[in-house]
């Protein structure tokens, strides 16, 4: 974790700046007539703040210092002055509402194309990457970009303020405007420092956030374990520790901003407000000065230095912004994607003859985990799956329902390739039931249907009785639509198995895969999940991967694996005439009843 932290706290150079600005501008261009309405709002405000201090200018030294203002030209230029304040107020709103509005739209396609760019990468992007993490890019880094969209019309607000001011200065005194066009080098040598400097805290501040999001999602998601092994305190001081060090990075943002941005800004109107009043007062030891000239001069002076420390403030937001989307885009990037289908894949599966041919997998490109795998499921027929940890079983389910890729050999069905099959027609077609039967939150039919609004009430009433799931949901008080918690957790492992069944077998599929799906069973259900998996199998070919070799006896074909071979092959009594493996192991769990 220490290497991957250094890694993110390197400064951003100006090549990857401006790398990561325009490849997330192009999710803005959408919403581009948005930005460009709040674009003409802010150049017209521009406008209006050079007019105001103008009008009392001319009221102040027309009328108040001659005292020629009647009543009349008093309520004229208050008029006046307060018709430019609510235009002003009308232009303001319509330009934050309009950017607002924009920038939302952006950031909110920013996060779904992300979300559909994780729906594409492959197991293997998921196995190596903390759920914590991805969860902290997709709602956090994304939720910054929001912010980060306000940093360009500070920045064009701020250009369009300087010009207006800087403009209307020259008018007043082309001297003093370039004395005090002195003080914006060393403003954009501040700018410059505090981007390099603040980009690094930034990134280490984002990459201990995303940290801290892991250990919480960790901490939640296994909370049963800590309390079984009673590792509170130890979860709780290493949570503290994580916090402490993400503390420490927001400090360091505190410091910095507060060293380089508003108050570095004030400090140099303050400068620049002084060199103005010392100026206009040796001038006034010659010839008079018009008051409203200073007081003209003085607004524009602030014009010219609000913008800059506006945008200063945001330039806090802009490292921000610049680390989140780096970290978005390195997602979107990211080539681990699921395995790939022909492009011009059409074929239908009809029978759901399945055939291995001499297939070989590595899940890191280096060690096989499965090794030359042969063998052929016709249809209807049952091939189970059995050997101890590691030998290969799950690897076989994984590369038959595309989780992943394999390099070597080939998988038919039907006599051709899985690759020249849609991956919405492999799904259709083949059923899958894990281990652990996760349940969503929601309802029952709900958890059956999966929002698929091709699947009607009925069929999921169809489907649970044939599984034997309507057994216990009938019994429940509102019955298929009785609320689930995340997980399931209100039902037994038996009863969240059997919605897993109906789920499966409501899409009536051809091929059905079952990877150790009586493993957790309860004695309560067992009874209902052994003759609801008897039901699945009739007129399926089935791939099932065997916990308890006495559920598997009457299968076609038992393949018996060894550090990812199959060593052993035959029907249940051929391989217990053979004595080998297989006898060895189903003399065992025999001998442990």
């Amino acid at each position: 974790m220490e290497e991957s932290q250094s890694a993110w706290a390197k400064s951003f150079t100006l090549s990857e700046q401006n790398t990561i600005i325009k490849r997330l501008l192009l999710f803005a261009k959408p919403f581009r007539k948005k930005f460009i309405l709040a674009l003409t709002c802010s150049l017209l405000l521009a406008v209006i703040n050079i007019l105001l201090p103008k009008i009392l200018q001319l009221y102040m030294d027309d009328y108040l210092t001659t005292d020629s203002a009647t009543t009349r030209i008093i309520l004229y230029f208050a008029a006046l002055y307060a018709a430019g304040i609510i235009i002003k107020a009308l232009v303001w709103f319509c330009q934050w509402y309009l950017y607002s509005s924009a920038s939302l739209q952006t950031y909110q396609s920013i996060r779904v194309a992300l979300f559909e760019k994780l729906q594409t990468l492959g197991m293997r992007y998921f196995d190596q990457t903390p759920a914590g993490s991805i969860v902290s890019r997709v709602t956090n880094d994304t939720e910054t970009l929001f912010d980060f969209w306000q940093v360009f019309l500070m920045v064009l607000t701020a250009i369009f303020g300087v010009l207006s001011s800087f403009t209307a200065m020259s008018f007043i005194d082309p001297k003093l405007t370039l004395i005090c066009l002195l003080f914006l080098p060393v403003l954009l040598l501040i700018i410059w420092y505090y981007q390099k400097f603040s980009s690094r805290i930034y990134r280490g501040m984002r990459e201990k956030l995303s940290t801290l999001n892991t250990k919480l999602n960790e901490s939640i998601s296994g909370m049963s374990i800590i309390q079984y092994f009673r590792q509170e305190k130890r979860l709780e001081k290493d949570f503290d520790d994580t916090n402490s060090d993400y503390l420490d990075s927001r400090f360091a943002m505190i410091r910095t901003n507060a060293l380089l941005l508003a108050p570095v800004i004030n400090l140099l109107f303050a400068l620049g407000t002084a060199v103005v009043l010392s100026y206009f007062g040796i001038l006034s030891l010659s010839s008079p000065v018009e008051v409203g000239l200073i007081y003209a001069f003085i607004s524009y002076l602030q014009q010219f230095f609000n913008p800059m420390t506006n945008m200063m403030d945001f330039l806090s937001i802009f490292q921000d912004g610049l680390v989140a989307g780096s970290r978005i885009l390195t997602i979107l990037d990211h080539e681990e994607l699921a395995p790939q289908q022909d492009e011009d894949a059409d074929a239908t599966v009809t029978e759901g003859k399945i055939e291995f041919r001499d297939v070989s997998f590595s899940y890191d490109g280096k060690q096989k985990v499965l090794k030359n795998i042969s063998f052929t499921a016709n249809p209807g027929e049952t091939v189970a799956l059995i050997g101890h940890t590691g030998s290969g079983k799950s690897s076989i389910i994984n590369v038959l329902m595309r989780f992943y890729e394999f390099y070597e050999g080939d998988i038919l069905i039907d006599g051709r390739s899985i690759r020249e099959y849609p991956i919405d027609e492999l799904r259709r077609k083949m059923g899958l039931v894990l281990q652990d039967a996760f349940m969503f939150y929601g309802d029952i039919s709900r958890n059956i249907r999966l929002l698929n609004k091709d699947i009607s009430d009925s069929e999921i009433e169809a489907a649970s009785r044939f599984v034997q799931a309507d057994t216990f949901i009938n019994t429940l008080p509102k019955k298929y639509h009785a609320k689930v918690l995340e997980g399931g957790t209100s039902f037994s492992s038996g009863q969240r198995q059997l919605v897993s069944f109906a789920r499966t077998i409501v899409t009536d599929p051809k091929i059905l895969v079952l990877d150790e799906a009586t493993a957790n069973i309860d004695t309560e259900t067992e009874g209902l999940i052994q003759e609801g998996l008897a039901r699945m199998r009739r007129g399926r070919t089935t791939i099932a991967i065997a916990h308890r070799l006495s559920t598997i006896k009457d299968a076609d074909l038992i393949l018996v694996l060894e550090k990812g071979r199959i060593v052993e092959r035959g029907t249940h009594d051929e391989l217990i005439a053979r004595a080998g493996l297989y006898y060895d192991m189903y003399r065992l769990q025999n001998a442990q009843v």
